[in-house]
């Protein structure tokens, strides 16, 4: 049987594969957008801000609203602290979590263990697992001063062997990378990127980006955007505008 993610990318249903960043301090606000993007995107993602500012709150709050979640509090600690916080992300229900891949090998297979135990044992819907590469912000100089000689790319295919090897669903990198990640783990390996903007939005912090349709026609599987949608005048119509941008990479 084939697995949701092998339908959205048969079907093309590029809506399911847009994920959009509540990067928000303000619960309230959260609320309001989910209520209005719920039917326009696939996934909400709550990071460290929104999660330091409501806790699990937030995360119920959102499903009751009928949003999915990708939590992207990026797990990075000594393998029993991260797999008992998996979890409890597991328990929470969220449809897709990560953990630095960088925190470890073991760190990483004794999460997929334990995340599988508790869903089996529990009878939970087992939660997308996903390892972040090099995060998007980061360039060739800042892995040179952190003791990293090589190169972006190299690093990225490294961490994402290490994430296939624990037996993690995919990773999270730049889609700068996806052609050579998907040479080295496969089609069925998961890639979710951020560092998405459409071609007239700032940057913002990110060094390594690329556009809606390009990230599509590199081949990733979840587009993650976040100001070019919560900062625009009609958001509903921001995520459309992407979604539209979206098809034209399977064009």
């Amino acid at each position: 049987m084939a697995s949701k993610l092998e339908l959205v990318r048969r079907r093309g249903s590029m809506r399911e594969r847009l994920i959009v960043a509540l990067d928000l301090d303000d619960l309230e606000a959260a609320t309001e957008l989910v209520r209005s993007l719920a039917r326009e995107v696939g996934m909400f993602k709550i990071g460290k801000q929104l999660f330091t500012h409501a806790g699990p709150q937030a995360v119920r709050l959102i499903q009751s609203l009928g949003g999915e979640i990708f939590l992207d509090l990026k797990f990075h600690d000594i393998p029993n602290t991260v797999a008992k916080a998996a979890i409890e992300a597991t328990r929470l229900g969220v449809k897709m979590f990560n953990v630095h891949a960088s925190g470890s090998l073991e760190m990483m297979r004794l999460t997929v263990k334990e995340v599988e135990r508790v869903s089996r044992q529990q009878k939970l819907r087992r939660p997308i697992m996903l390892g972040v590469t090099v995060l998007t912000s980061l360039g060739q100089e800042d892995l040179q001063r952190l003791g990293v000689e090589h190169k972006i790319a190299d690093q990225v295919v490294r961490l994402a062997l290490l994430t296939k090897e624990a037996g993690m669903d995919g990773v999270v990198a730049s889609p700068h990378e996806v052609a050579d990640i998907r040479q080295a783990c496969g089609q069925r390996f998961v890639i979710v990127t951020p560092g998405i903007r459409p071609a007239d939005s700032h940057r913002n912090d990110h060094q390594r980006v690329m556009t809606p349709a390009d990230a599509v026609r590199a081949g990733v599987d979840y587009i993650v955007v976040g100001r070019p949608i919560l900062e625009a005048k009609n958001p509903i119509m921001a995520a459309r505008e992407i979604v539209a941008e979206m098809h034209e990479g399977v064009k």
